[in-house]
């Protein structure tokens, strides 16, 4: 039996659908960025001796690793990642890309690291609710999922470079901040904003806001230890 869709709490209208071409240009966008990001993270990593193999295969992670925890979840065939191969190759291309910096990261290359992560976010949580608005489910899974897009490749990431994932820890709201986007882009769409401008602004908002958290040094805290007395 179908699980019934439009039982969910505030359905997405139908016609707020992204065009394929759309899609495509969002998710291929954060697939690159995501992939140069997470070489980048790497190659930055003193506590293990990354060879290419590694900096290529966690770059790779961190740009399909997302989507593909997504399209496992929604359960509608093989992931996008592995169904299109371009998506592999745009992957690579970015992954290969943080291998042409030089061996010392000064200031210009973190400020670039640090538009690079804020660009992904937007982006990969965009693409990541409307796939799950196309799959045809309601407003808190669209959520949930964009949310998931963002930040399933870096966590992915983390584990297979045997870290905790920082997603969970203190520290940079990165989640929430990924949260918010989605938010804003889905209740504009809920609103009758044209799907489109909804999606610029989402994406907008989720740059916006990782970037002023990045300059204001803005921090999550750890929920206080029970104790068992």
């Amino acid at each position: 039996m179908p699980f019934p869709y439009s039982s969910l709490p505030i359905p997405i209208p139908p016609a707020a659908r992204l065009s394929a071409t759309l899609f495509h240009f969002f998710e291929i966008t954060a697939i690159v960025l995501g992939a140069l990001g997470g070489g980048l993270v790497s190659r930055r990593d003193r506590r293990f001796r990354f060879d290419i193999t590694g900096i290529v295969g966690l770059g790779l992670i961190s740009g399909v690793g997302g989507g593909i925890v997504r399209d496992v979840m929604l359960n509608e065939g093989p992931p996008l990642s592995l169904e299109h191969p371009s998506y592999l190759a745009y992957a690579l291309l970015g992954a290969a890309l943080s291998l042409i910096f030089g061996r010392s990261i000064g200031p210009r290359i973190l400020a670039f690291m640090s538009l690079v992560d804020a660009l992904s976010l937007g982006f990969f949580t965009v693409a990541g609710s409307t796939r799950a608005m196309n799959a045809g489910l309601g407003f808190l899974p669209c959520l949930l999922l964009g949310v998931t897009t963002a930040v399933g490749g870096g966590s992915l990431r983390d584990i297979f470079s045997g870290q905790s994932p920082k997603v969970f820890q203190e520290g940079e709201p990165y989640a929430l901040v990924s949260a918010i986007a989605a938010l804003l882009f889905l209740l504009l769409q809920k609103i009758g904003i044209a799907v489109n401008q909804a999606a610029a602004v989402g994406t907008l908002a989720g740059f916006a806001l990782r970037m002023l958290a990045i300059r204001y040094g803005w921090r999550t805290h750890r929920v206080q230890h029970l104790s068992d007395h």
